[in-house]
């Protein structure tokens, strides 16, 4: 973080906290936490600043930034948000004429999400490329333009130039002109960003690979430092995964105080509300199938990782460190996917038709060996058990029936619980189970 931010920050919140008068009923540590998020939130940016469309013509959005920080992808989760989202259809234009290889990747990610891509003649200077551009778009009435750019280097003055001439040719379209800028660069990223909005004016700025574990040290001084806003964040590979930025979200992920908000979001979009439902009357029922299970964890896949939807839960950010690598539970959720998809319809709905002969069958048809169809078994009908238990407690049958009858603590263990639960078994150096004690539910 920029060293001036760090200093005006830590001066703002002693400002505040200093003197306060406690409210009654609320802990004095939670108070503080809030001064510090609200302070966090206001250094970002306080609200979220969202794309500024030209009412009069189509919007421009001119997308630049350094080599390798994620510009062509960026432009390709554009286009797709600006469609489910905001219900408008975008135009994608390869600019970059240092990179030929651009122009097809910008071409297969337009073709695999049906979204229109420009033929542009990278023989032309970016300039003539953008005008050429814009008179299709016209023709066609599409909403937004998006131009994606040559990588440059702040320094190099000749090619700032050139992407300078560009900026200039769009002024009658008030473009929106937005930085790429990779969020584990952390302070580079303020300087760069410096620097081409002296050169280009920028609008924005974009933030991706904000599913690593940086915690915002760029973001945090962007704002403070360039007054230049933030307006997405990217979050992962998939071209779904472009949010708008909220800073006081991101505030509350940095505090480790979640993000309900965008997780509610998400999962609006990810979930069917009508497949939920029919599942919640089956367990209802004491239902609970494989093939429910099946759908659960495509809806959970469809949220994201295993990892991104954690850091949304308060509270889960000091289990997630603890914990540490989720790559080989999702290796093994993947593996148990491979094994129901090796099962047959029947099998799914009644599990307990898989005698030995058809273990044997989904053992090879999956590549897996008998002993892991009998370790998913056995896991399922634990998970059977604690759905059954947990559906008791929420129709009134209380704590107990959760906890087995017993009033205790399930065995997690028993599901692969996680390290530091009851249950969970501690990671051993040299041995290759995963984090969560090898069973991974």
């Amino acid at each position: 973080m920029n060293f001036k931010v760090v200093k005006s920050f830590i001066n703002s919140v002693k400002e505040k906290a200093l003197g306060e008068k406690v409210i009654k009923g609320v802990n004095p540590g939670e108070q503080f936490v809030k001064i510090v998020h609200d302070e966090l939130a206001s250094i970002m940016g306080s609200e979220n600043s969202k794309l500024d469309y030209n009412p009069n013509g189509p919007t421009v959005v001119l997308v630049v930034g350094l080599n390798g920080q994620g510009k062509t992808t960026f432009s390709g989760k554009l286009s797709l948000f600006l469609r489910q989202k905001e219900k408008k259809e975008a135009l994608l234009v390869p600019a970059d004429t240092f990179r030929p290889a651009a122009k097809d990747q910008l071409k297969t990610l337009a073709k695999n999400m049906g979204i229109d891509c420009f033929d542009s003649d990278l023989s032309k200077h970016p300039k003539e490329i953008a005008t050429d551009a814009i008179a299709f778009a016209k023709e066609r009435n599409i909403d937004v333009i998006i131009i994606d750019t040559a990588g440059r280097l702040h320094v190099d003055e000749e090619l700032m130039g050139q992407i300078k001439e560009v900026r200039e040719s769009l002024n009658n379209y008030s473009p929106e002109v937005l930085m790429v800028a990779d969020a584990m660069t952390g302070q580079e990223a303020v300087n760069v960003a410096k620097s081409f909005h002296e050169t280009v004016n920028l609008t924005g700025v974009v933030l991706s690979k904000m599913d690593s574990d940086a915690r915002g040290g760029a973001a945090l001084s962007i704002k403070q430092v360039t007054g230049i806003p933030i307006k997405f964040i990217s979050t992962g590979e998939k071209m779904k995964d472009l949010e708008l930025f909220h800073p006081d979200r991101l505030a509350g992920r940095i505090l480790d105080m979640g993000d309900v908000l965008s997780l509610v979001e998400k999962a609006e979009e990810a979930i069917d509300q009508d497949e939920a439902e029919k599942m919640m009357k089956r367990l209802e029922k004491g239902q609970f199938t494989v093939e429910d299970f099946m759908k659960q964890m495509d809806m959970m896949k469809n949220l994201g990782s295993m990892g991104s939807i954690m850091k949304m839960i308060p509270g889960m950010g000091g289990m997630l460190r603890e914990v540490g690598d989720l790559s080989p539970a999702e290796d093994e959720m993947k593996k148990m996917r491979v094994i129901i998809d090796s099962m047959t319809k029947q099998e799914r709905q009644n599990y307990k038709l898989i005698k030995e002969s058809r273990m044997e069958r989904i053992a090879i048809g999956s590549g897996n060996k008998l002993k892991d169809i009998k370790d998913f078994l056995n896991k399922f009908r634990q998970m059977e058990k604690m759905m059954g238990g947990m559906m008791q407690m929420m129709k009134g049958g209380g704590l107990g029936n959760m906890m087995g009858g017993g009033g205790g603590m399930p065995d997690l263990g028993a599901m692969g619980g996680m390290p530091g639960l009851p249950g969970g078994k501690k990671k051993k150096k040299g041995k290759k189970k995963g984090p969560w004690g090898g069973g991974y539910f």
